[in-house]
């Protein structure tokens, strides 16, 4: 794994500032839009619409943009994402390609954890600094329900496997969905602690490919405090070290829990992310119905200066909120899987 010194003395050359003044430092990055489950929340159960092999960036194209990103624009962390990343054949090597690039402060990946045994010490040593791994029940019933797929050891052995690769930062992410989360949430706080690990509750988003969002599905991040004070006690918030992050942290009890309140409270007014999708088009935002092209652009020879015009143009074009809330609100043609969570 390579370390790079903090370089104080070359502000980037091209930031990406929006018209609100949000500067953005952080890239998220598909590599697949493939996934070994189909999650109700995501994916169709049947015949999901894959890109084609040649369609997705090469590791060779997502290392030039990453490194462009970084050197000329500010960009501070990259997350690999997916579909499931993993299934991505030799994801390491990518791994390692990111690890070197100097300026980078961090490099982290989301995953399912289903193929996470084999993978993590990998991982590590290729250079990958936290994992962040989704777990919404510890019922393999609930988890067949969810997902369509069997598999739910397979996560936990792929938790484990990452502890014991010596991964020092991973956080478990669970969506809280109305009706089932009310049942999950305090076995898997007790879980996470157990392990030394940290959990954060996602409020429901409509990115489901099937259509079948709606409001009175999301489990609030409100009820969730309320469920876990009454099994647990006390329920403290702990002051955010980092403004532009997601979660709002609180101690429970014993216990350290983290909620996004992506619906009912969201953080678009400090968001600083970015997104480019499997198949190589950035999106400035979840929810956005625009994105920019850098696929072709690339492969037809575009150089640096004509790729940062791209990014620049997706940047002005971000709009003040996801806007979930509004009734003209409209979810996104692309479902989760074809965007990269």
């Amino acid at each position: 794994m390579v370390h790079h010194e903090e370089d104080h003395l070359s502000p980037p050359s091209y930031p990406l500032i929006d018209r609100f003044g949000r500067i953005h430092t952080s890239l998220r990055i598909s590599v697949t839009d493939r996934c070994n489950i189909r999650c109700t929340y995501c994916m169709p159960e049947l015949e999901p619409a894959f890109f084609p092999k040649s369609e997705l960036l090469t590791f060779e194209e997502i290392t030039r943009l990453s490194s462009l990103l970084v050197d000329q624009c500010g960009i501070t962390d990259i997350r690999i994402t997916g579909g499931e990343p993993l299934v991505r054949k030799d994801l390491h090597r990518l791994i390692e390609r990111l690890a070197d690039i100097p300026k980078l402060k961090d490099l982290s990946l989301t995953t399912n954890g289903l193929l996470l045994k084999n993978h993590a010490h990998h991982l590590m040593k290729a250079g990958l600094k936290r994992i962040n791994i989704s777990l919404d029940t510890l019922s393999e019933d609930v988890f067949k329900n969810l997902t369509r797929r069997t598999g739910l050891k397979n996560t936990l052995e792929g938790i484990e496997s990452a502890i014991q690769s010596g991964f020092q930062n991973i956080k478990l992410n669970a969506l809280a969905i109305r009706g089932i989360t009310e049942d999950e949430v305090c076995r898997l706080v007790e879980y996470a602690s157990s392990n030394g690990l940290m959990i954060r509750f996602i409020e429901y988003m409509p990115l489901d490919s099937d259509r079948n969002w709606q409001r009175r599905d999301v489990l609030d991040g409100d009820e969730l405090l309320a469920i876990l004070s009454n099994h647990f006690g006390e329920v403290k918030e702990i002051p955010r070290a980092d403004l532009s992050q997601p979660a709002e942290d609180f101690h429970v009890g014993p216990h350290r829990v983290g909620i996004i309140r992506s619906v009912t409270k969201p953080f678009c007014g400090r968001c600083n992310r970015l997104r480019i999708t499997a198949d190589g088009a950035v999106r400035n935002c979840l929810f956005s119905d625009k994105e920019v092209s850098l696929k072709t652009h690339i492969r037809n020879g575009a150089t640096d200066s004509e790729l940062l015009e791209l990014f620049q143009e997706c940047v002005v074009t971000k709009e003040k909120s996801h806007g979930i809330s509004d009734e003209a609100f409209r979810q996104p043609e692309r479902p989760m899987y074809a965007i990269g969570g």
